[in-house]
Order: structure tokens, then C-alpha cells, then sequence
């Protein structure tokens, strides 16, 4: 303890004797930077499989993007609210959405809770700081003709079924593709959501990455993280009664699909997922997303989320069901 006055000095002291006597004295030693602190978190506390991929995902890419650069170098025992509420209110200047502001602060709180626990922090100032008000925007459900069109233009390319029982089920994005035929039963009308596709990752299995940067560019690239993730919709936690108009949707989509395996021959990958590559191999969640994207522009619909057409379920069916809806 360092002061230059000896009343600085009984100050200090003082300060130390109320924080022994209601145990808020943090440990001796010298103290964590927010970025070391972070690193430390992510890489040793909360990596999977303590927490999901997708969580562990949103985690590092908030430390990274916005917290390192942006309060990385304070001192976790410094750190103060005012320090989080300037760098939110600089994210939502720069246009962050306040979701994403809420998901960076939450972050932080996470974090920083484990260093109060661990007694390297005495209180956390996180939970002190104000985030912004979350928006929550209404979600504009499409219309009966933006329904249509989606069909329409679904039809013009591979795996159509896959959008139609997306739409109908209010499946999440990565859900469809993590579909296996074994979580189908189309005798009795069932399907279980059971897991999410996730995007994939790679790190250099070469000892000379030759100027490749990213790991998905080396010929003998190591998956990082696993295929898939147990899905988070509560629909994984039971079966789903399929309508007439799915069970016939996916029972031709399985013929076309032995036809593709018939076409490919020895080049045919048996992953068992419903939704595949021309040669069975199961779908990139990248690819899959940039496919949605092209779909809306083709058939002219406004940007949105795949899983919130899940309030256009019943026009799904009703357009399924229907001569021109085919």
C-alpha cells in the first residue's frame, strides 16, 4: 500500500478494515487488465464444454470486437460503471443495435462475476452501470402473397423442402440443417428437433500455412468445434405432428433424394441428414444462410430472420395445401 500523507495512509487503512469485516477484501497479488482477466475467462472457465458453442461463440466475439479494444487496458479492480456506459454509448453512436450493446454488457457481468467470486475484485461494476434500453422491435409476419413468392422461388433450386418446413415449423435458422432422417417418422406424422448445425471452424493442420491466414484454407485443416449443438427451441424437447402437407413434401423429398444417391454412386456421402449437398454431404450453415438471403431477393421479399416466419406457419400450410401453392 502506497499514500504520501500519513492520513492517506489511515484512510486507506481504514477502507481495508471495512472490507475485511464484510469479506470484501480481494486477494493479494497483482491485478488482472480486463483483457488478460478476459482471456483468461474465455479460454479456461467458460470454454465448452462448460457452455454451448454458440454461447462460448457470442462471448468471444464480444471480448474481441468490443471489449479488448475498448476497456481492455484498465485494471479489473479499477474498472469503473462509467468506463462500460462510455463504451456502450460509443457502440450505439457508431450504430450498434442495442441488442448487441445488451450482449457485450452482459459479457462483462458474466466475467466479472466469477472475478468477484475468486475474490480478485471486490464488487462488480458492471453490474453498477446502466445498459441502453433494448428495443424490442414487433416482428412483421409475411404476407400471404410474400409466402407464395418464397415458395416459388424455393422450388427453383435444391433442397425446396427444406424452406417450405422451416416456414411451416418456425424452425430456427441452423435446425433444418441438422435434420437427420432418423428424428423423422413419416408413417406415423413426427419430427423431433433435436440439434442445430453449426458453422464450422478450422485451424491450420500444416506446418506451413504458405500465406493462408484462415485455417478453412489449409488442405489439411482441424475442425475446432463440434458439428452440431443441441438445439435451444423448445421444440427439441418433444416430437412434432407433422400436417399431410409436410409428410407429402418430405416423402418426395426422400425420393429425390435416393435419386441423387443412384446418381452419385460411390461419390455419395451417407451423412444422414434430410437437407444434403448434391452427394450427401451435410449443409453449411454459411452457405445455407447466404442461400436464404438470395431467396428473398429472388422472390422479392423484405430481409428478415428465418425463424421469425415462424408467425406465417398457418398461410404455409394453407398455401401446401393448396393447387397453386405447390
Amino acid at each position: 500500500m502506497q499514500a504520501k500523507t500519513r492520513a492517506e495512509v489511515a484512510r486507506k487503512v481504514a477502507e481495508l478494515e471495512q472490507e475485511r469485516d464484510a469479506g470484501k477484501v480481494r486477494k493479494t497479488g497483482k491485478a488482472w487488465t480486463v483483457e488478460k482477466w478476459l482471456t483468461h475467462w474465455l479460454g479456461n472457465i467458460v470454454a465448452p464444454p462448460a457452455i454451448s458453442e454458440n454461447a462460448f461463440s457470442a462471448h468471444e466475439v464480444a471480448v474481441r470486437v468490443h471489449l479488448v479494444p475498448g476497456i481492455g487496458e484498465h485494471r479489473i479492480d479499477k474498472l469503473e460503471p462509467e468506463h462500460l456506459e462510455k463504451l456502450c454509448r460509443k457502440m450505439m453512436n457508431e450504430g450498434a443495435k442495442s441488442g448487441r450493446v445488451h450482449q457485450v454488457h452482459g459479457t462483462i457481468r458474466a466475467a466479472l462475476n466469477i472475478a468477484v467470486r475468486r475474490k480478485h475484485i471486490t464488487e462488480n461494476p458492471a453490474t453498477l452501470a446502466r445498459a441502453p434500453k433494448l428495443e424490442e422491435l414487433e416482428v412483421e409476419p409475411y404476407t400471404v402473397d410474400e409466402v407464395k413468392r418464397l415458395l416459388e422461388a424455393a422450388q427453383e433450386g435444391r433442397n425446396s423442402a427444406r424452406r417450405a418446413i422451416a416456414l411451416a415449423l418456425g424452425l430456427r435458422q441452423g435446425e433444418a440443417p441438422g435434420l437427420r432422417w432418423a428424428d423423422v417418422d413419416l408413417e406415423i406424422g413426427t419430427l423431433s428437433v433435436r440439434r442445430s448445425r453449426l458453422r464450422p471452424k478450422w485451424k491450420h493442420g500444416c506446418t506451413d500455412p504458405r500465406g493462408r491466414k484462415f485455417g478453412g484454407h489449409c488442405p489439411a485443416r482441424i475442425a475446432t468445434r463440434p458439428e452440431t449443438a443441441g438445439t435451444k427451441s423448445e421444440a427439441g424437447t418433444r416430437g412434432i405432428g407433422l400436417p399431410d402437407e409436410l409428410v407429402t413434401l418430405l416423402t418426395l423429398h426422400k425420393a429425390i433424394r435416393d435419386r441423387e444417391r443412384k446418381t452419385a454412386g460411390q461419390f455419395w456421402n451417407e451423412s444422414g441428414y434430410v437437407f444434403t449437398s448434391p452427394t450427401g454431404a451435410a449443409l453449411n450453415p454459411r452457405t445455407d444462410w447466404t442461400e436464404w438471403k438470395r431467396l428473398l431477393d429472388a422472390a422479392k421479399v423484405p430481409d428478415g430472420r428465418l425463424h421469425d416466419a415462424r408467425h406465417t406457419a398457418a398461410t404455409v400450410l394453407l398455401l401446401l395445401g393448396s393447387p397453386t401453392g405447390r
